[in-house]
């Protein structure tokens, strides 16, 4: 395996130094399209929240500043990621508002019904089956709990797809196969944006 391979890789599970360097980039660079997403959240006050493939923690410290009377539970399946996570929201944690924790969004292991929302930042992609994760989300969201999923590949675009091609076990899936799934997994008032200048894409679906 190359190096550029063996790097961009490290999206699905961070590992080892090119892991740790993944990560460290993930925060600034995804940035933009994560507050773009953040952007679609309206007329909400969640209290309990799962930010579901955390990365290194970024979205789980923006999520706290939009809703301050909050506490963000950041989910990573990588220990990498955790360990940056934890780092980046020190001061939440330290205050009671956030923790960082590994788990498997396939295998959730997390309250039933408790979240208000569950969001999902560039991770799907990794998802080992769209309608299972997403049935795992609907169980942890209490009933009319939202589910956000922002993706800054549409499915269809040529750099997402490249990257696919490279990267063993990604998908990059449309919005039509998002939505399919949600409703599959039962979801429903699923409402989609596509962003007018880049691939990017936001899903919300309420339980």
């Amino acid at each position: 395996m190359g190096l550029f391979k063996k790097y961009v890789s490290q999206t699905r599970k961070p590992e080892g130094f090119l892991g740790k360097v993944m990560v460290g980039g993930m925060n600034s660079g995804h940035s933009p399209m994560a507050d773009w997403g953040l952007a679609h959240l309206t007329k909400i006050a969640p209290m309990e929240i799962v930010e579901l493939g955390c990365g290194g923690g970024r979205n789980a410290d923006a999520l706290l500043k939009k809703y301050p009377s909050s506490h963000v539970t950041a989910v990573d399946y990588s220990e990498i990621s955790v360990e940056k996570a934890t780092g980046y929201n020190k001061k939440n944690i330290e205050k009671g508002r956030c923790d960082v924790i590994r788990g498997d969004v396939s295998a959730l292991e997390l309250p039933e019904e408790k979240y208000d929302l569950a969001t999902a930042f560039e991770t799907i992609y990794f998802w080992p089956g769209l309608e299972k994760c997403f049935g795992q989300v609907a169980k942890v969201l209490k009933p009319g709990g939202i589910f956000m999923i922002v993706n800054e590949s549409d499915g269809e675009d040529k750099t997402g797809l490249k990257y696919e091609k490279i990267i063993d076990g990604m998908k990059c899936y449309t919005i039509g196969e998002i939505k399919d799934a949600l409703i599959a997994a039962g979801f429903e008032k699923v409402k989609t944006d596509h962003h007018p200048d880049k691939p990017w894409i936001t899903v919300v679906a309420q339980k």
